[in-house]
């Protein structure tokens, strides 16, 4: 079967564009791997009509809602590869089999690629955390941390102050410069140069940072923004274009959400920085009716 759009990816992103396709009359193949990434996360905060659901469970609703829909088929499981072909796009699934479609929305999301600091990972989404915006007002008034990855630690920390009383953590590396000194101090901001040899705390709570040379500092919420990667090697094998983001690449859109490569579009933390769940349900929307109004308007032009 030729559909209209194949959507690679089923969370924020990838279900926003599929329903906005599907309400407009048009074929529409979902396919997801169910590895969202905030799943890490009990809650979504800051979403319209949501704040504080449960993600998955947000996405599992969504889900239904999309399905319900005539004109859509979904497929639990990965695509492995896309290729451009006559009349648009072939995608290969990882259980054997391809599906086809006139244009393509990327939205398999991104990894964070977190340091390897002993208590870390288990308590990511939950006291490890990346955004203040998305976490922030449920660890407000308590002992913020952040820990040290790259130089918009810096920024960061300063910002993350206005939650609660703020330490940088540098984890053994230099000092920053004079000026993001000079910043952080008007910020209140608490310097810790050492390094950080473990996380402390019961049930993926945070409580304290065991320091390298024995000390402990109490901590109830560590924030950090790590490097970030693609989950999928399919828009570099498509021929669009990527750029260097602040956390990794990101794929390049203009503002409809297409990316370099016609007919392939590309929405959520795959292209855009910065990132949470509203922005990346909008973009999906945007990718989804910007691709149907090319379905609409293109063969009319040419």
């Amino acid at each position: 079967m030729q559909h209209d759009a194949i959507v690679i990816g089923g969370s924020y992103a990838g279900l926003s564009a599929a329903i906005h396709v599907a309400r407009a009359r048009r074929s529409v193949c979902v396919i997801d791997a169910g590895s969202p990434r905030n799943r890490f996360a009990n809650a979504s905060h800051g979403f319209f009509g949501q704040d504080g659901a449960n993600p998955q469970a947000m996405i599992a609703t969504a889900r239904e809602e999309v399905a319900r829909y005539p004109t859509v088929q979904m497929i639990a499981g990965a695509a492995i590869d896309a290729r451009a072909v006559a009349d648009g796009f072939e995608v290969a699934l990882a259980g054997g089999g391809k599906v086809t479609a006139a244009r393509l929305v990327l939205a398999f999301g991104i990894s964070d690629l977190l340091p390897d600091v002993p208590g870390l990972s288990e308590r990511w989404g939950r006291s490890v955390l990346h955004c203040p915006y998305c976490h922030g007002f449920e660890h407000g008034g308590g002992r913020m941390g952040v820990l040290w990855v790259a130089p918009m630690s810096v920024h960061q920390a300063a910002l993350i102050a206005d939650w609660g009383s703020t330490t940088l953590y540098l984890n053994g590396t230099a000092l920053p410069d004079t000026a993001a000194r000079a910043m952080l101090d008007r910020r209140g901001v608490s310097i810790e140069p050492a390094p950080v040899r473990a996380l402390q705390g019961g049930d993926g709570s945070l409580s304290s940072l065991l320091l390298n040379d024995g000390r402990t500092a109490a901590t109830d919420a560590l924030f950090l923004a790590p490097r970030s990667q693609l989950n999928s090697p399919i828009a570099e094998r498509l021929g669009c274009a990527l750029d260097d983001g602040p956390f990794g690449k990101i794929v390049r859109t203009d503002a409809a959400r297409l990316t370099t490569v016609p007919g392939v579009y590309a929405a959520g933390d795959i292209a855009r920085v910065p990132h949470n769940a509203s922005w990346a349900a909008a973009d999906g929307v945007t990718a989804g009716i910007s691709l149907h109004q090319s379905l609409v308007f293109e063969p009319l032009a040419a």
